[in-house]
């Protein structure tokens, strides 16, 4: 495990002095399968897998979110090891954001650019989360920046996320291939997520309500315009007493704007945010009118 920038960059430098294709699979920790799929994606397409944990304050809108994000530092190591992850970077809060006006401080401050993610940002989680991407990108650009990785593994769950990351990295002129991997769901079809620890038995048992709706919403694209079927899947997922929808984004799977009538042929995509208590989860669908 490499805990700062210097024990890293040792590290880095043997790799590269091997001519090493680097893969980097950033993770905010409590693994799942799901972040299992982003190793061994980079383990069949690199000569090395690279994974980080870093719970990032910055991202967390809900200081009581940030506190309650599930740690579990040894397990997760041991997963990885499992995984056949070749190195950890697990640095500390004041290694990532050292205080203001510090040497270290200044280092970050001289490498770390802003980014226009405009009207990426605007929509889904930005409306409901704002400044949360700066918090991502932030971080996102700190770590690319650390751990110079050729290929970067994200999961498709995420996806407001991925497409800013891949802003992020096409305007910033970043040498790194962003790839996205398929969402890898439980046997009722619940998305993986390290959030899903925090349910209740009860509220476990009817998460799969959202998954199962999107897929019933898949096959009623010719069925119902699109304002319906938004209004149609919200209306499914809150009749679910334990459940409440924050928000359904039928969007243009690239500019994330709304998708105001269906286009022949034209993929679409659809995300939605609920509530079960103080457990926030996110999921996403393909549509194909």
């Amino acid at each position: 495990m490499l805990k700062n920038i210097g024990e890293y960059r040792t590290y880095f430098d043997i790799l590269k002095a091997e001519k090493k294709k680097i893969g980097f699979v950033p993770t905010m920790g409590a693994l799942h399968e799901g972040h299992l799929s982003l190793v061994y994606s980079s383990k069949a397409n690199d000569d090395i897998t690279i994974s980080s944990i870093f719970v990032n304050p910055t991202q967390f809108n809900d200081p009581s979110d940030y506190r309650g994000y599930p740690r579990d530092l040894d397990r997760d190591i041991e997963i990885l090891k499992s995984a056949g992850c070749d190195a950890l970077f697990a640095p500390s809060e004041s290694e990532m954001y050292p205080e203001k006006g510090s040497v270290a401080e200044l280092y970050w401050t001289g490498n770390i650019r802003e980014v226009n993610l405009a009207p990426l940002d605007s929509v889904m989680e930005g409306k409901y989360r704002p400044g949360h991407f700066d918090g991502v990108t932030t971080i996102v650009q700190k770590l690319f920046y650390a751990i110079k990785p050729d290929t970067a593994y994200f999961g498709d769950k995420d996806y407001q996320q991925l497409a800013i990351i891949r802003r992020m990295t096409d305007e910033l002129d970043l040498s790194i291939d962003i790839v996205g991997c398929p969402i890898i769901r439980e046997s009722d079809g619940l998305a993986l997520s390290s959030r899903n620890a925090l349910l209740s038995k009860d509220q476990r048992a009817v998460s799969c309500i959202i998954y199962n709706t999107l897929k019933s919403a898949q096959a009623q694209v010719h069925t119902k315009d699109v304002q319906e079927l938004s209004a149609w899947i919200a209306e499914e997922i809150n009749a679910e007493p334990l459940c409440e929808v924050q928000y359904v984004e039928i969007s243009d799977p690239d500019s994330l704007a709304p998708v105001l009538k269906w286009e022949p042929n034209k993929k679409t995509i659809c995300c939605v945010a609920v509530f079960m208590d103080s457990v926030r989860l996110i999921d996403n669908v393909s549509l194909f009118p």
